[in-house]
């Protein structure tokens, strides 16, 4: 049992001949195929995370796993790092611990290639902080914002691509605003490297950014009738790729969440009018097509 009664698992506690080592540097032989073994050992065995000392491999499962609820939060919290197998909480918790102790800016950096999973560990990491930083009031409202400007970003910057069904287009570097007692009180987002082209064109079977279908699936009729928007498949930037639904992805509860981030952000509704008139905007002008008029160019006319 642990100092707050709950049980802790053995550092190691599994048969390494069969799910592998939780720390790589333990292995007999380092080398590229004694790695690659040990990540395919675990990961048959759902052990999608492992250390390399101080790093920490997250191999994405594409599907739900079990352990990231109240009870992981309260496991890794305040534990040694080997008290427990490799988590991503482990290494959330050090970090904000270590910012407490030592009173030092601290970074985490995830890299990986598309579709390893890298948004989703961000947003687990900044859940777990959530969680784990206290505060009154005034504090939750700076985590909600924080936490809401996930699914807001996702809207504009994520999309469908042939690997990966929430792929991020775009890079962002996050920071949290901490006060003396370890409270978050702020935040600064800085986004680069847009892929903007996504907009006008794709490769087959990928789609555009997400707020457009969740403008075209979300909208209430009446913001329809309004913003002059009807099927996907009219749309020029949305039909190209003939791909229009993802699976595991709602379209139309997803508009609702998007709006509701853009309100918890602190977006009238005048400003959040405004935004879905702009995207509205941006397909009906992918449906302008031009003529050759003698020596200029004429908007060719539906009619």
């Amino acid at each position: 049992m642990g100092s707050r009664g709950h049980y802790r698992y053995h550092w190691q506690s599994h048969n390494v001949k069969i799910s592998g080592v939780d720390d790589m540097v333990l292995l007999t032989k380092i080398n590229e195929d004694a790695i690659v073994d040990n990540l395919k050992k675990r990961y048959m065995d759902d052990y999608i995370f492992t250390y390399i000392g101080p790093v920490l491999i997250s191999i994405n499962p594409f599907k739900q796993m079990p352990y990231f609820g109240d009870k992981e939060i309260e496991m890794y919290q305040g534990a040694a790092q080997y008290e427990n197998p490799p988590h991503i909480y482990a290494l959330a918790d050090n970090m904000y611990r270590n910012m407490m102790i030592d009173r030092e800016n601290q970074c985490v950096i995830i890299s990986g290639e598309s579709g390893a999973g890298k948004t989703v560990a961000a947003k687990y990491i900044m859940g777990y902080i959530s969680r784990v930083s206290g505060g009154g009031p005034r504090v939750q409202h700076v985590k909600d914002i924080i936490l809401q400007s996930n699914p807001l970003l996702e809207a504009f910057g994520n999309a469908k691509t042939v690997r990966n069904n929430n792929s991020s287009r775009f890079g962002k570097y996050f920071e949290i605003q901490f006060s003396s007692g370890g409270e978050p009180d702020g935040g600064k987002i800085s986004n680069f490297l847009l892929e903007k082209s996504r907009v006008v064109m794709r490769n087959p079977g990928e789609r555009s950014f997400h707020i457009f279908y969740q403008l075209i699936e979300g909208a209430s009729v009446e913001q329809k009738n309004s913003l002059g928007i009807t099927s996907l498949d009219y749309y020029t930037y949305l039909n190209q790729s003939g791909s229009y639904k993802v699976d595991d992805i709602n379209d139309k509860s997803d508009f609702q969440e998007t709006m509701h981030a853009m309100e918890v952000i602190g977006i009238s509704a005048v400003d959040r009018s405004m935004v879905l008139q702009i995207v509205a905007g941006v397909l009906h002008l992918g449906n302008i097509t031009f003529r050759e008029s003698g020596n200029y160019a004429a908007v060719e006319s539906e009619e």
